[in-house]
């Protein structure tokens, strides 16, 4: 199980009210929010690892070098090319990273590198199922039936989840997995500062991609002048070659952005369950930390 960690904690933050606060009054709701994740997770799938994958990077500076809108909007202040993060969580980010360490889930970033990148590498290099659980479409270019590799898909909220494989993206977007960077190339995302080819969505992709394959295809075939291709998409595909060329390889996740030993878990050691325990009433975790602890001892 490979945890988009960044996904995940906005979303608890978001999710669980800033009013729950530690005894020295640091909020917390992050923290309880993605433990809570976590032990309803692993408690649901019990997986045989769990790797929490960090944003070392969050906005690498070759995929801005390639398409310099890439995640522009997220900037606090574009001079210092910092994340705009919620004052109340910054604090709670170091100490997710901590409760992780003391239940033996590894956190995994790499320099120049994004969570999606540290997934992307691990789901193709892990020897057995994979579900990686975000909250952000990007990784349904990952979903493999034959491997398998699954998203858990948690934008409707952990409880609510999505279970992505093949037939779901088939039947939500009408394409194969294979095909989705192409698909998002096409049409966009404005969350990650992907414009999209002008005039093309998600209705008129799924259909080119449907009859020709890929974006090679479709190019080849919009200069063709007696392709079916209506002339309108015909010229404004013409006009995106540069972006297509380059948006491409920005919305395609590595494949070898971090080192692949991850540790198969290991049942919680009497010492973590009492060091999770400690850490939980330092921070005024409440019941969480108990249910982190059935979910892996």
């Amino acid at each position: 199980m490979l945890l988009d960690s960044a996904s995940l904690y906005f979303r608890a933050f978001y999710g669980v009210p800033d009013s729950l606060k530690a005894p020295d009054g640091t909020v917390v709701n992050a923290v309880r929010g993605i433990l809570d994740f976590v032990a309803t997770l692993t408690a649901q799938y019990s997986p045989d690892a769990v790797v929490a994958c960090w944003d070392d990077d969050w906005r690498p500076a070759w995929r801005v070098d390639l398409l310099p809108s890439y995640k522009t909007h997220r900037l606090a202040d574009p001079a210092d090319l910092a994340e705009e993060v919620p004052d109340l969580l910054t604090p709670q980010v170091p100490l997710i990273a901590e409760a992780f360490g003391l239940i033996g889930i590894p956190v995994v970033g790499a320099q120049g590198a994004e969570a999606d990148d540290i997934i992307g590498t691990l789901a193709r290099s892990w020897d057995g199922p994979v579900d990686a659980v975000t909250g952000d479409r990007d990784l349904f270019q990952l979903v493999d039936d034959a491997r398998p590799v699954r998203i858990l898909y948690v934008a409707r909220g952990v409880g609510n989840h999505d279970v992505v494989d093949e037939a779901w993206i088939r039947t939500k977007y009408g394409i194969e997995s294979r095909q989705y960077v192409d698909f998002a190339v096409m049409r966009g995302d404005t969350s990650d500062g992907i414009p999209g080819v002008p005039g093309i969505g998600e209705k008129t992709a799924a259909t080119l991609l449907k009859e020709f394959g890929d974006l090679d295809g479709i190019l080849e075939a919009a200069r063709q002048p007696f392709s079916s291709i209506k002339p309108r998409a015909r010229q404004s595909l013409l006009d995106s070659e540069e972006y297509i060329h380059v948006a491409r390889k920005v919305v395609t996740v590595s494949s070898d952005a971090c080192p692949t030993d991850v540790l198969v878990r290991e049942p919680l050691s009497q010492d973590q369950k009492d060091a999770l325990t400690a850490f939980g009433e330092q921070w005024g975790l409440g019941s969480v930390s108990g249910r982190v602890i059935e979910a892996l001892g």
